[in-house]
């Protein structure tokens, strides 16, 4: 991801957004705020050359003490028009790759329950339930605005040694 492709990450994060099903965030930041909040070597964007960009995946540190250098946080996002089309497993699997190459040894994320697409892809690819956070949060936007929402941890550690 380079930042000429900050209008159409931004765009489909904005999607993701509105649907109420993917953050707590009610507004994307501007790319400044998104560069300094994910790790710039595991941003990535999936591209067709009629289309643009249709998803895009990137991690943040979970934490700055250098004994969770290797555990990250990871967000998917897929364009409204390509979902159905595999692009959230493509992103997936090249951030897997992509962390395990730097070795980062835990990949986590939390979802909304009801964020069924997400919790069904995450299997496939070594990722696990490791517990249910409880009105963690309430929704300031969106169909949930004003609830208070749970949201499923789930992680994957790598596979390699």
């Amino acid at each position: 991801m380079r930042e000429s492709d900050w209008p159409e990450v931004r765009r489909i994060y904005m999607e993701g957004i509105a649907t109420g099903q993917a953050t707590f965030e009610v507004e994307a930041p501007d790319w400044r705020g998104f560069d300094a909040s994910r790790l710039a070597s595991h941003r990535l964007v999936a591209e067709a050359p009629r289309d643009g960009i249709l998803g895009w995946a990137a991690v943040s540190a979970v934490s700055s003490r250098p004994v969770y250098s290797g555990v990250v946080e990871h967000s998917v996002y897929v364009s409204a028009a390509a979902r159905g089309r595999r692009i959230g497993t493509l992103l997936l699997q090249a951030l897997i790759a992509s962390t395990e190459e730097d070795g980062i040894w835990t990949i986590q994320a939390s979802v909304f329950p009801e964020n069924e697409p997400s919790l069904r892809l995450h299997p496939a690819y070594g990722f696990r339930v490791v517990g249910r956070r409880e009105k963690i949060a309430r929704m300031a936007q969106g169909p949930a605005a004003g609830q208070w929402r749970d949201t499923i941890l789930i992680e994957r550690r790598t596979q390699v040694p």
